[in-house]
C-alpha cells in the first residue's frame, strides 16, 4: 500500500503473477483486520463463551458462515469493504453461535447488538460485485 493505492511489483508481468501475490496480500490483510474486529465485537457478544475459530476462505456467494460446531469463515474480500461492513458480518455469524438459523429470535439477537443492521447489509450487498472481483480497476498512467 503505497499513498492509498496498492502497488505490485513483480519480476515476471502476468496478470496471475499479480492476481496470485494480490490475493496473498488481502488474505493476510484480512487475517489482521478480522481478528482485531473480532475481538472488539466479542465483548457485545455475552452469549459467546469462547473466542470461535477463524478461517479465511474465498467464497463466491457469501461473505461469512458459521459451522454448527462455531467456526466462523469470513471471505477475505470482506477486507475491501467499511469497517461497519466487516462487523455487520462478523456479528451476523456470532449471533448464529446462539441461533444457528435465520429465525425472529437471531433476527432479535441481531438487531440488539446492530440496530441498523439492515441498512449496513444493503450498503454491503450494493457493492458485492465490485468488491468480489479478484482485481481492482486498473489506473492507466
Amino acid at each position: 500500500m503505497l499513498r492509498g493505492k496498492l502497488e505490485v511489483s513483480v519480476r515476471h508481468k502476468t496478470a496471475e503473477n499479480v492476481r496470485e501475490l494480490l490475493r496473498a496480500w488481502y488474505r493476510a490483510r484480512a487475517r489482521d483486520v478480522f481478528d482485531r474486529r473480532l475481538q472488539a465485537l466479542l465483548e457485545q457478544t455475552l452469549w459467546v463463551a469462547d473466542e470461535p475459530p477463524l478461517r479465511i476462505q474465498a467464497m463466491q456467494t457469501q461473505w461469512g458462515s458459521c459451522s454448527p460446531n462455531g467456526r466462523i469463515t469470513l471471505n477475505p474480500h470482506l477486507v475491501k469493504t467499511p469497517r461497519e461492513c466487516i462487523d455487520y458480518v462478523i456479528l451476523h455469524e456470532l449471533c448464529h453461535i446462539a441461533e444457528h438459523n435465520h429465525s425472529e429470535r437471531f433476527y432479535r439477537l441481531l438487531a440488539q447488538v446492530m440496530p441498523h443492521w439492515e441498512k449496513v447489509k444493503a450498503r454491503l450487498d450494493g457493492m458485492a460485485s465490485l468488491v468480489l472481483s479478484d482485481l481492482p480497476k486498473r489506473e492507466e498512467t
